[in-house]
């Protein structure tokens, strides 16, 4: 996997509510996410290091790292061409 820090900034600036709602005050967008997705940007946020962030969520759910690995690697993916 490779690092986040490029896309750090961006996890940085959203605003997260416990419901799921996401808002990017820079772009005005907004969406919701799950309580998996709500856990992954707070990691995101924490941590541009992805393999920390897969080791956080290995520790809180139970998931093959290949497996866990793409499903990040597709939600980054998602969130980025959402924003840009």
């Amino acid at each position: 996997m490779d690092n986040l820090q490029g896309s750090k900034e961006l996890y940085q600036r959203l605003a997260l509510s416990e419901n799921g709602f996401v808002f990017d005050p820079v772009s005005g967008q907004s969406f919701t996410v799950n309580e998996t997705g709500i856990e992954l940007l707070r990691l995101l946020q924490k941590s541009a290091d992805i393999q920390q962030v897969q080791k956080a969520l290995t520790d809180i759910y139970e998931a093959q790292p290949n497996e866990l690995e793409r499903d990040i690697n597709d939600f980054t993916s998602s969130l980025s061409e959402l924003m840009s």
